[in-house]
Protein backbone atom coordinates (compact mmCIF):
# COMPACT_ATOMS: atom_id res chain seq x y z
CA UNK A 1 0.00 0.00 0.00
CA UNK A 2 1.61 3.09 -1.10
CA UNK A 3 0.39 6.07 1.03
CA UNK A 4 1.64 8.68 -0.62
CA UNK A 5 1.00 12.52 1.53
CA UNK A 6 -2.04 10.89 3.08
CA UNK A 7 -2.49 11.86 6.90
CA UNK A 8 -3.96 9.58 9.38
CA UNK A 9 -4.96 10.93 13.07
CA UNK A 10 -4.89 8.11 15.55
CA UNK A 11 -6.75 8.50 18.24
CA UNK A 12 -6.45 6.14 21.62
CA UNK A 13 -5.50 6.75 25.40
CA UNK A 14 -2.61 3.80 25.68
CA UNK A 15 1.06 4.96 24.49
CA UNK A 16 2.18 1.63 23.17
CA UNK A 17 -1.04 1.32 20.77
CA UNK A 18 -0.22 5.01 19.64
CA UNK A 19 2.93 4.41 18.90
CA UNK A 20 2.46 0.62 17.70
CA UNK A 21 -0.10 2.02 15.45
CA UNK A 22 1.81 5.17 14.09
CA UNK A 23 4.71 3.60 13.83
CA UNK A 24 3.54 1.03 11.08
CA UNK A 25 1.75 3.63 9.22
CA UNK A 26 4.60 5.24 9.38
CA UNK A 27 6.96 2.78 7.72
CA UNK A 28 4.04 2.65 5.14
CA UNK A 29 4.34 6.41 4.06
CA UNK A 30 1.83 8.50 6.34
CA UNK A 31 2.12 11.73 7.98
CA UNK A 32 0.78 10.35 11.17
CA UNK A 33 -1.02 12.66 14.14
CA UNK A 34 -1.49 10.81 17.32
CA UNK A 35 -4.17 12.20 20.54
CA UNK A 36 -4.79 10.34 23.84
CA UNK A 37 -8.28 11.93 24.59
CA UNK A 38 -11.32 13.11 22.72
CA UNK A 39 -10.11 17.03 23.58
CA UNK A 40 -6.71 16.61 21.59
CA UNK A 41 -8.17 14.56 19.01
CA UNK A 42 -10.67 17.27 18.00
CA UNK A 43 -8.18 19.61 18.42
CA UNK A 44 -6.00 18.18 15.87
CA UNK A 45 -9.09 17.25 13.24
CA UNK A 46 -9.92 20.71 13.71
CA UNK A 47 -6.67 22.43 12.87
CA UNK A 48 -4.83 19.53 10.49
CA UNK A 49 -5.63 18.17 7.30
CA UNK A 50 -6.66 14.52 8.41
CA UNK A 51 -7.48 12.43 5.83
CA UNK A 52 -8.59 9.30 7.98
CA UNK A 53 -9.03 8.43 11.94
CA UNK A 54 -8.22 5.57 13.29
CA UNK A 55 -10.30 6.22 16.35
CA UNK A 56 -10.19 3.85 19.85
CA UNK A 57 -13.73 4.34 21.69
CA UNK A 58 -12.49 3.79 25.44
CA UNK A 59 -10.98 7.30 25.92
CA UNK A 60 -11.04 9.76 28.02
CA UNK A 61 -13.93 12.35 27.29
CA UNK A 62 -15.07 13.26 24.80
CA UNK A 63 -15.35 9.45 24.25
CA UNK A 64 -14.57 7.82 21.01
CA UNK A 65 -18.80 7.89 20.14
CA UNK A 66 -18.68 11.46 20.53
CA UNK A 67 -15.77 12.21 18.60
CA UNK A 68 -16.76 9.77 15.65
CA UNK A 69 -20.14 11.84 15.67
CA UNK A 70 -18.77 15.42 15.79
CA UNK A 71 -16.31 14.53 12.96
CA UNK A 72 -18.55 12.18 10.60
CA UNK A 73 -20.86 16.35 11.28
CA UNK A 74 -18.42 18.10 9.30
CA UNK A 75 -16.15 15.80 7.16
CA UNK A 76 -16.49 12.77 5.25
CA UNK A 77 -13.13 11.36 6.06
CA UNK A 78 -13.11 7.88 6.45
CA UNK A 79 -13.14 6.68 10.28
CA UNK A 80 -11.77 3.17 11.56
CA UNK A 81 -12.36 2.27 15.06
CA UNK A 82 -10.43 0.33 17.29
CA UNK A 83 -12.02 -1.20 20.39
CA UNK A 84 -11.70 -4.19 22.64
CA UNK A 85 -14.98 -4.81 22.03
CA UNK A 86 -16.66 -7.21 20.19
CA UNK A 87 -20.36 -7.01 20.93
CA UNK A 88 -22.35 -6.29 18.50
CA UNK A 89 -24.28 -3.10 20.12
CA UNK A 90 -20.97 -1.62 20.02
CA UNK A 91 -20.06 -2.18 16.82
CA UNK A 92 -24.05 -1.47 15.58
CA UNK A 93 -23.73 2.21 17.28
CA UNK A 94 -20.56 3.19 15.84
CA UNK A 95 -21.09 2.36 12.74
CA UNK A 96 -24.66 4.11 12.78
CA UNK A 97 -22.85 6.90 13.99
CA UNK A 98 -20.55 7.17 10.92
CA UNK A 99 -17.92 4.86 10.77
CA UNK A 100 -16.39 3.42 7.77
CA UNK A 101 -15.27 0.47 9.79
CA UNK A 102 -14.63 -1.67 12.81
CA UNK A 103 -11.30 -3.69 14.34
CA UNK A 104 -11.60 -5.83 16.98
CA UNK A 105 -8.40 -5.45 19.72
CA UNK A 106 -5.92 -7.44 19.48
CA UNK A 107 -5.43 -7.17 15.91
CA UNK A 108 -2.33 -7.75 13.41
CA UNK A 109 -0.85 -5.53 11.13
CA UNK A 110 -1.56 -6.89 8.10
CA UNK A 111 -5.67 -6.69 8.80
CA UNK A 112 -5.05 -3.21 10.00
CA UNK A 113 -3.59 -1.65 6.53
CA UNK A 114 -5.74 -4.03 4.70
CA UNK A 115 -8.80 -2.11 6.41
CA UNK A 116 -6.97 1.43 6.33
CA UNK A 117 -6.59 0.87 2.36
CA UNK A 118 -9.99 -0.21 1.78
CA UNK A 119 -10.85 2.69 3.60
CA UNK A 120 -9.52 5.43 1.46
CA UNK A 121 -10.13 3.73 -1.71
CA UNK A 122 -14.03 3.56 -1.36
CA UNK A 123 -13.11 7.51 -0.72
CA UNK A 124 -11.01 7.87 -3.70
CA UNK A 125 -13.59 5.57 -5.95
CA UNK A 126 -16.65 8.16 -4.70
CA UNK A 127 -14.49 11.22 -5.74
CA UNK A 128 -13.59 9.55 -9.09
CA UNK A 129 -17.55 8.89 -9.76
CA UNK A 130 -18.17 12.07 -8.98
CA UNK A 131 -20.30 14.04 -11.79
CA UNK A 132 -18.22 16.39 -14.02
CA UNK A 133 -20.91 18.65 -15.45
CA UNK A 134 -24.13 19.76 -14.61
CA UNK A 135 -26.59 22.00 -16.08
CA UNK A 136 -29.70 23.29 -15.41
CA UNK A 137 -30.81 25.82 -17.89
CA UNK A 138 -28.55 28.46 -19.04
CA UNK A 139 -26.44 27.73 -16.57
CA UNK A 140 -23.76 24.67 -17.13
CA UNK A 141 -21.03 24.08 -14.30
CA UNK A 142 -18.22 22.05 -15.95
CA UNK A 143 -15.86 20.71 -13.55
CA UNK A 144 -13.37 19.08 -15.90
CA UNK A 145 -12.92 22.46 -17.83
CA UNK A 146 -13.36 24.17 -14.33
CA UNK A 147 -15.82 26.48 -15.88
CA UNK A 148 -19.30 28.26 -14.97
CA UNK A 149 -20.81 28.79 -17.94
CA UNK A 150 -24.18 31.51 -17.68
CA UNK A 151 -26.48 32.13 -21.19
CA UNK A 152 -23.44 31.07 -23.03
CA UNK A 153 -21.20 33.14 -21.64
CA UNK A 154 -18.40 32.06 -19.35
CA UNK A 155 -18.37 33.64 -15.85
CA UNK A 156 -15.12 35.12 -14.14
CA UNK A 157 -14.98 33.48 -10.65
CA UNK A 158 -12.21 34.03 -7.99
CA UNK A 159 -10.52 30.68 -7.28
CA UNK A 160 -12.29 30.60 -3.53
CA UNK A 161 -15.53 31.20 -5.54
CA UNK A 162 -14.94 28.12 -7.42
CA UNK A 163 -13.87 26.47 -5.19
CA UNK A 164 -17.07 27.23 -3.25
CA UNK A 165 -19.87 26.30 -5.57
CA UNK A 166 -17.77 23.28 -6.93
CA UNK A 167 -18.18 22.05 -2.72
CA UNK A 168 -22.04 23.01 -3.32
CA UNK A 169 -22.61 21.16 -6.79
CA UNK A 170 -20.92 18.01 -5.72
CA UNK A 171 -23.14 17.84 -3.24
CA UNK A 172 -26.80 18.51 -5.07
CA UNK A 173 -29.46 18.37 -2.74
CA UNK A 174 -27.83 17.63 -0.02
CA UNK A 175 -27.78 20.44 3.08
CA UNK A 176 -23.99 21.30 4.17
CA UNK A 177 -23.57 22.79 7.05
CA UNK A 178 -21.96 26.17 7.57
CA UNK A 179 -18.92 24.30 9.29
CA UNK A 180 -18.22 21.75 6.97
CA UNK A 181 -18.40 24.24 4.03
CA UNK A 182 -15.77 26.73 6.25
CA UNK A 183 -13.64 23.64 6.83
CA UNK A 184 -13.83 22.28 3.30
CA UNK A 185 -13.34 25.60 1.38
CA UNK A 186 -11.07 28.21 4.16
CA UNK A 187 -9.65 25.29 5.91
CA UNK A 188 -10.16 24.60 10.05
CA UNK A 189 -9.52 27.91 11.13
CA UNK A 190 -12.09 29.31 9.58
CA UNK A 191 -14.96 27.32 10.95
CA UNK A 192 -16.98 29.99 13.22
CA UNK A 193 -16.68 32.99 10.28
CA UNK A 194 -20.02 32.49 9.09
CA UNK A 195 -20.47 36.13 7.94
CA UNK A 196 -17.04 35.38 5.62
CA UNK A 197 -19.38 32.52 4.05
CA UNK A 198 -22.44 34.60 3.70
CA UNK A 199 -20.56 37.24 1.61
CA UNK A 200 -18.93 34.76 -0.70
CA UNK A 201 -22.40 32.82 -1.09
CA UNK A 202 -23.88 36.53 -1.86
CA UNK A 203 -21.21 37.20 -4.33
CA UNK A 204 -21.43 33.79 -6.29
CA UNK A 205 -25.25 34.28 -6.16
CA UNK A 206 -24.60 37.63 -7.97
CA UNK A 207 -22.92 36.09 -11.15
CA UNK A 208 -24.91 32.94 -11.06
CA UNK A 209 -28.88 33.16 -10.44
CA UNK A 210 -31.08 35.37 -12.61
CA UNK A 211 -32.45 36.81 -9.83
CA UNK A 212 -29.99 36.62 -6.40
CA UNK A 213 -32.35 38.20 -4.27
CA UNK A 214 -34.87 34.89 -4.98
CA UNK A 215 -32.23 32.52 -5.31
CA UNK A 216 -33.04 29.28 -7.10
CA UNK A 217 -29.68 27.16 -6.83
CA UNK A 218 -27.79 28.15 -3.86
CA UNK A 219 -30.47 27.74 -1.09
CA UNK A 220 -30.15 29.13 2.11
CA UNK A 221 -31.10 26.60 5.09
CA UNK A 222 -31.70 28.85 7.87
CA UNK A 223 -29.33 27.98 10.96
CA UNK A 224 -27.88 25.02 9.35
CA UNK A 225 -26.12 25.84 5.75
CA UNK A 226 -26.44 25.90 2.49
CA UNK A 227 -27.65 23.72 -0.63
CA UNK A 228 -27.40 23.09 -3.85
CA UNK A 229 -30.32 22.40 -6.31
CA UNK A 230 -30.14 22.43 -10.23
Amino acid sequence: MNAGDRTVLVVDDESATRKFVGTNLKARGFTVYTARDGVEALRIFNTRPIELVILDLDIPPPDGFDVCAQIRAESDVPIVILSASGRESTKVRALELGADDYVTKPFGVPELMARVGAALRRTDEVDDMTQMVYESGKLVIDLMARQVIRDGRGLDLTPTEYRLIKLLVQHEGKVLSHRKILRSVWGPSSVGDRDYLRTYVHRLRSKIERDPGHAVHILSIPGTGYCFVS
